[in-house]
């Protein structure tokens, strides 16, 4: 009996992205969403905070992927806390 064929060869170029390269593609869209983000006919200030929540958010999927935290859940989230509580302040001094 022969052995099942598959579509997928062990060295085939269709494979799924790992979590990488992944992460490198949703922090190249969070950062073009975030060039985007100033042409829009907003008030600086919520730009500003927008472009702040992002920043945000690329801060936790460089820690969680590239760091690695993803795999220790306290550390993931302690790190947040401080980085979103930094970054709370900093959006209270830029809209005073």
């Amino acid at each position: 009996m022969m052995p099942a064929s598959s579509s997928f060869h062990k060295n085939s170029r269709l494979r799924l992205p790992n979590a990488l390269t992944r992460a490198w593609f949703t922090l190249l869209a969070l950062s073009v969403t975030s060039a985007l983000l100033t042409l829009l006919p907003f008030a600086p200030k919520i730009v500003g905070a927008g472009i702040l929540g992002l920043a945000l958010l690329k801060c936790r999927i460089i820690l969680a992927q590239y760091l690695d935290l993803a795999a220790s859940p306290a550390w993931l989230r302690g790190f947040s806390i401080v980085l979103t509580g930094f970054a709370l302040i900093v959006l209270v001094l830029y809209l005073v």
